[in-house]
């Protein structure tokens, strides 16, 4: 895995002439429980981002995985502190200004790999996605909750009870422990409400939805072993869109 940011730029520059991937971790900065961090859809993405370039690089591809967007569509959970949200136009104006930038460096296919799910988000991705394609710079966006796509991803992420829940909670044991209040998720009961549903049904904020600490799902019944085995199945979803026409 190469995460571009790290490397002068002479040495970036290798790439020029090959048919260079990139790989745009998405996230957000948002409340996720009282066990993980607000980084948490952020650790995901790079996660997810992370196992697709080795998968790519496998496949004889060059994947740089560029730095995260860290902000995104977060209404849902304005009422918990630390939350920061941005207007669907400025995410998807970043993605459509960063695509015009890959493209111009030759760059012959963008892959976004979202982890904040709130439905504004996912559809300002998609439009971006689709300026981006329009302008020139194919681009994908494995939309995670599509599909088949969700249905390999275990039985909590398909509930749509989820957020930070067993699957996200999993995921950053695996990836950063660091960040994990064990004391806390351990604790926590399950929060069996389906985010999706809720939203669909009318709700407008998790509080609404009936997630007053800001969780939905199983957060104790997470385990490092499965968040393992779930960013390998993130990104091979990610690594497969990517040489459908790479």
């Amino acid at each position: 895995m190469i995460r571009l940011s790290d490397l002068p730029w002479t040495e970036a520059a290798a790439a020029r002439g090959e048919r260079w991937l990139a790989l745009l971790p998405a996230g957000s900065t948002e409340a996720h429980g009282p066990h993980l961090p607000l980084s948490a859809d952020v650790v995901i993405a790079e996660a997810a981002a992370q196992a697709a370039a080795a998968r790519l690089a496998a496949a004889g591809r060059r994947a740089f995985v560029l730095p995260a967007l860290a902000y995104g569509v977060t209404e849902c959970a304005g009422d918990f502190f630390g939350t920061l949200s941005v207007s669907p136009a400025t995410v998807q104006a970043i993605v459509v200004d960063l695509a015009a930038s890959l493209r111009r460096h030759g760059c012959a296919r963008l892959g976004i790999v979202n982890a904040h799910l709130e439905p504004a988000h996912r559809h300002a991705l998609r439009a971006a996605a689709e300026a981006a394609r329009a302008a020139g710079l194919p681009t994908a966006f494995p939309d995670v909750v599509r599909g088949a796509h969700a249905a390999r991803l275990g039985a909590e992420f398909r509930s749509g009870a989820c957020h930070a829940g067993s699957f996200e909670s999993s995921i950053l044991l695996a990836a950063r422990p660091d960040l994990v209040r064990e004391g806390r998720r351990t604790a926590l009961p399950e929060n069996p409400i389906s985010i999706g549903a809720a939203l669909a049904a009318g709700k407008r904020t998790f509080v609404e939805a009936g997630g007053t600490e800001a969780y939905f799902g199983a957060p104790a019944a997470a385990s490092a072993a499965e968040g393992r085995a779930l960013v390998v199945e993130l990104g091979a979803i990610v690594a497969e869109e990517m040489l459908l026409e790479a």
